[in-house]
């Protein structure tokens, strides 16, 4: 059964441009479609979603989706929307970056199943790799004008940029290596359509162009906005860099908070891009967020469904309780269950002070650990009138002026969080 892809992808925000007849030809029947996805580093970061996302409706839709691992573009690099040329990757770390990709892909995607329209992952370097450059220029370059390379959003903003940058015959060659993965597939596996972010539409026309010219077939082009944050900085960028789908590199809760963290208007946005809520379901929870914007329903829901998605129900859990230490009542006992990576995350710009293992193990005095020995007080004197008024707390527990720190104390055996008040924290680390 066909569903309308093109329809779906409408009313999400999801569409850029397409080729007139894209959408009555995906109507006709089951067709392939690929996107490419750069393996320059073993995670995908949510720059990437948007065309996971597109796959995956695309499944929905009752089409076989295609994952193209640019293991030889990679090798290579994009000249679209880069100011400068990209470090080139051996085979090695590409077949790395390519069986992580996978695994991360088959969260969203069907590979496995027997299904007819079951997802495929394909790596370009795979017919690349013995492409002498002499049959490259003879079979491929001759059917393509300098002219019209040229003529490319791409190409232009590279060469009116800075002259001492330039561009390399490499990058310019990229457009035509990307436009012959259509004609591959296009031949090896009856795929006639590529997706991609709108910066990508030059690179995807000149595939459409080579299936025309060489194999006087028809292939299509969709694209998809570039995403942006109303307030004009990056999106999936934070201070510590991109916001990556392994938690090794970014820890759930971080994912969860950024998600959180968005703004009203980006939120909206985001909603019917990132989730598969139904129209119904996202109109609704629109409706509720303007009667009480305060609740932040649409940021809360946001960030739940991509957090499940990305990690699981658990790591979702987990991303809350952490927030909740921050922001409500939570015990000693919740604190300890995080992990180290989740307990630093969360109290990352907290003021910390190290101290030797030694300290603790015959107790350390809760006056010593506030004021001179840990310095979150700035004097004893300063240290006793705050436990006289039941203001200070270590590991979220209130104690008095008697209590000594040890090691019971200690949250992944290394940790004691000092708190004074509801929002001063300190962070005590034993080594």
């Amino acid at each position: 059964m066909i569903k309308n892809f093109v329809e779906e992808l409408t009313w999400r925000g999801m569409i850029q441009d397409s080729m007139p007849g894209t959408e009555e030809h995906l109507m006709e029947a089951m067709r392939q479609a690929y996107v490419g996805i750069d393996p320059t580093a073993d995670s995908l970061h949510i720059g990437h979603l948007v065309g996971v996302m597109g796959l995956k409706h695309f499944q929905l839709a009752g089409h076989k989706p295609v994952a193209l691992v640019g293991g030889a573009t990679g090798m290579i690099g994009d000249p679209s929307g880069k100011s400068a040329e990209r470090n080139l990757l051996d085979e090695e770390t590409l077949r790395h970056n390519q069986n992580a990709i996978k695994e991360q892909l088959s969260r969203f995607l069907d590979f496995d199943s027997d299904a007819e329209n079951a997802a495929i992952i394909v790596n370009n370097y795979d017919w690349m790799k013995n492409f002498s450059f002499l049959e490259f220029i003879r079979d491929v370059g001759k059917h393509i004008t300098v002219n019209y390379m040229m003529a490319k959003d791409s190409v232009k903003k590279r060469l009116s940029s800075d002259a001492s940058v330039g561009m390399s015959f490499t990058e310019f060659t990229y457009q035509l290596v990307q436009g012959y993965d259509f004609l591959h597939l296009y031949r090896d596996k009856n795929c006639t359509l590529q997706m991609g972010g709108s910066d990508q539409w030059g690179n995807i026309t000149t595939g459409t162009e080579l299936i025309r010219r060489i194999d006087s077939g028809k292939g299509y082009a969709l694209t998809w906005p570039l995403i942006t944050k109303a307030d004009g900085t990056k999106f999936g960028k934070t201070e510590g860099g991109n916001i990556w789908l392994d938690a090794n590199r970014t820890s759930p809760y971080k994912f969860y908070q950024y998600w959180l963290n968005t703004s009203d208007v980006d939120a909206e946005k985001y909603i019917k891009i990132f989730t598969f809520l139904s129209r119904e379901e996202i109109e609704t929870l629109v409706k509720e967020h303007q009667e009480a914007p305060h609740m932040r329903a649409l940021q809360k829901r946001l960030a739940e469904e991509i957090t499940t998605m990305v990690h699981s129900k658990e790591d979702l859990e987990n991303a809350i309780k952490a927030s909740n230490i921050l922001f409500g009542k939570s015990t000693a006992e919740d604190l300890k269950q995080l992990n180290e990576q989740t307990f630093l995350d969360v109290f990352d710009g907290v003021p910390q002070m190290q101290l030797p293992k030694s300290e603790i193990e015959s107790g350390l005095d809760v006056i010593a650990a506030l004021a001179e020995k840990g310095g979150f007080l700035k004097s004893n004197g300063e240290a006793r009138r705050a436990l006289k008024e039941n203001s200070i707390s270590v590991n979220k527990e209130k104690v008095k002026e008697d209590y000594s720190i040890t090691a019971e104390d200690l949250i992944n055996n290394k940790f004691v969080l000092l708190q004074r008040g509801k929002k001063n924290y300190f962070v005590l680390q034993f080594n």
